[in-house]
């Protein structure tokens, strides 16, 4: 048997192979400054762990775009949930990021004030906790992207209980890179994609919109050497002129993705127009349960309609506008101003995936 290596992530950040693509952008020479985004909290993670802003040319930015789930949820689904759990005593399982999250209150707000909110690793968590509750009315809100809508739909299709149901926040990250494109004020030359969605979407998935957008994208890891590995093939993408797909992180991407996770989504599942904190209404960037498991919807269940007229942030905070890359968290008046990871006032400082929250953690890291 062939021995494994110690260390299975050695090659990913491996300082001389660090060294030599950051030469290799260095090297290039594009006619004017690059500006690039990326869709992934991850992806912000990672960048400001490993310093790598600190390592680019100078005519090479960085752009933080919604790749928050927990961030770009709009306040109208969070109130539905905390009305739930308030005003009709069901219980709300949900992920830990959100409890923090104001639509009126938070959903820590709600369970100090006796409502019953849970933290759940995952849907087949929530499902469990409706089997050991059948008195009980058991709520989901289920937050995230395709990496995750997966995960919800397996435990749809696994035969939950009947008094499951579920509040969908799931997103769908292409429609949002279109809507990106009409953000006045955002000048952008090519797209980092998420690789964990992209694992589960495949790179097909974006084809189209790299044709359309006239801009180069490239999928990338979330190691040092795979972020520069994916900014220099886009860099080199863009230097040249060339609108093209990249696929930097070919251990885990594949062109058509993951299959099975695609049929999950699809049977249970229908693309719908979707809220997004930031960016508004983005036609089929949301997933409406399909009528085979309407009687899981927890909003048709109790007749609750969203409240339209909620504000994104509180006043003064500027999450909305980080997410879409307007504005740098440094540029909020709250950033490390009374907001901060132990004292946030908005989602970006709340989500261990949220930009602001990233640099404010790691701001000394990409100082060095």
């Amino acid at each position: 048997m062939r021995d494994l290596p110690s260390d299975p992530l050695a090659a990913f950040r491996d300082p001389e192979s660090m060294r030599r693509l950051t030469r290799r952008l260095h090297e290039l020479a594009p006619s004017r400054p690059l500006t690039f985004m990326h869709v992934c909290g991850t992806h912000e993670n990672a960048i400001g762990r490993f310093g790598i802003r600190s390592l680019l040319p100078p005519w090479l930015r960085i752009l933080a775009g919604p790749g928050c789930p927990v961030c770009v949820c709009p306040p109208a689904e969070i109130d539905a949930a905390v009305r739930l759990a308030l005003e009709r005593s069901v219980l709300l399982a949900t992920f830990g990021d959100m409890l923090h999250v104001v639509g009126r209150i938070s959903l820590a707000r709600a369970r100090a004030l006796g409502a019953d909110v849970r933290v759940v690793r995952g849907p087949h968590e929530a499902s469990l906790l409706a089997r050991r509750h059948p008195d009980r009315q058991v709520v989901l809100l289920a937050v995230g992207f395709e990496t995750t809508a997966c995960t919800t739909a397996a435990a749809l299709l696994a035969d939950p209980p009947d008094n499951l149901g579920i509040i969908s926040a799931h997103r769908l990250i292409p429609p949002a890179m279109d809507a990106l494109l009409g953000v006045p004020g955002l000048r952008l030359d090519g797209f980092l994609l998420p690789g964990h969605a992209t694992t589960i979407t495949g790179t097909a998935a974006y084809l189209s919109f790299t044709s359309a957008s006239g801009l180069p994208t490239a999928v990338a890891g979330f190691e040092p050497v795979d972020i520069l590995l994916g900014l220099e093939r886009l860099a080199t993408l863009a230097t040249e002129g060339r609108v093209e797909l990249a696929n930097a992180y070919g251990r885990a991407v594949r062109p058509a993705g993951n299959l099975a996770a695609q049929r999950a989504i699809e049977s249970v599942f229908e693309p719908a127009d979707a809220s997004w904190r930031g960016l508004g209404t983005i036609p089929g960037s949301g997933l409406a349960l399909r009528a085979t498991f309407r009687r899981h919807d927890a909003l048709a269940r109790f007749h609750l309609e969203l409240d339209p007229d909620l504000p994104d942030s509180v006043p003064g905070c500027r999450c909305g506008e980080v997410m879409v890359g307007l504005v740098e968290p440094e540029g909020c008046p709250h950033f490390d101003a009374g907001c901060a990871p132990t004292s946030p006032r908005g989602p970006c400082m709340i989500s261990a995936e949220g930009t602001c929250r990233s640099r404010f953690i790691f701001r000394e890291s990409e100082l060095d």
